[in-house]
């Protein structure tokens, strides 16, 4: 009896926090933190003199070296990459020298923007908050913070 009390007070509160995240998911206002994200990251760009393109999906990226584009990942290729990730600011958060994922499988900035280069190529990607960890942040990672990648295609296997 207390095994179906403690399982059926378990299953109440996963529903409650369930309840709590949608109602904050609803009142948040992607557009604005976009907007936001895009003056911030325009304004590091500009003080930084790179210049870089603009997906209409709202990825900035800056193509150091193209690569093979004969050989380009697709949204479901599994990568091997070396990366180094900062916040605006310059502060690091995160590096590989050789890591590989399924592209499907991280945040939809490196989902959109690795499909940019072919193996071999370097890109700077400018991942504005809502195509990294949204408001909910991850790890070292605040919620809300657009996001700096310099990464390199190493090798790619196209699924």
């Amino acid at each position: 009896m207390k095994k179906v009390l403690l399982l059926g007070g378990m299953i109440i509160a996963v529903l409650a926090a369930c309840s709590k995240k949608e109602s904050t998911q609803e009142n948040f206002d992607h557009v604005a933190q976009y907007d936001k994200d895009s003056v911030s990251i325009t304004s590091y760009l500009k003080a930084k003199n790179i210049t870089a393109s603009h997906d209409p999906r709202g990825i900035f990226w800056n193509i150091i070296d193209s690569g093979d584009q004969k050989n380009k990942p697709n949204q479901n290729a599994n990568v091997t990459v070396e990366y180094k990730g900062t916040f605006l600011n310059g502060t690091g958060f995160d590096s590989s020298k050789s890591v590989s994922f399924d592209l499907n499988r991280v945040i939809p900035g490196w989902t959109i923007g690795m499909q940019k280069i072919g193996k071999g190529g370097r890109i700077q990607l400018f991942i504005p908050s809502y195509y990294a960890y949204m408001q909910y942040g991850q790890g070292s990672v605040p919620p809300n913070t657009p996001l700096v990648f310099d990464v390199k295609l190493i090798n790619l296997q196209v699924k």
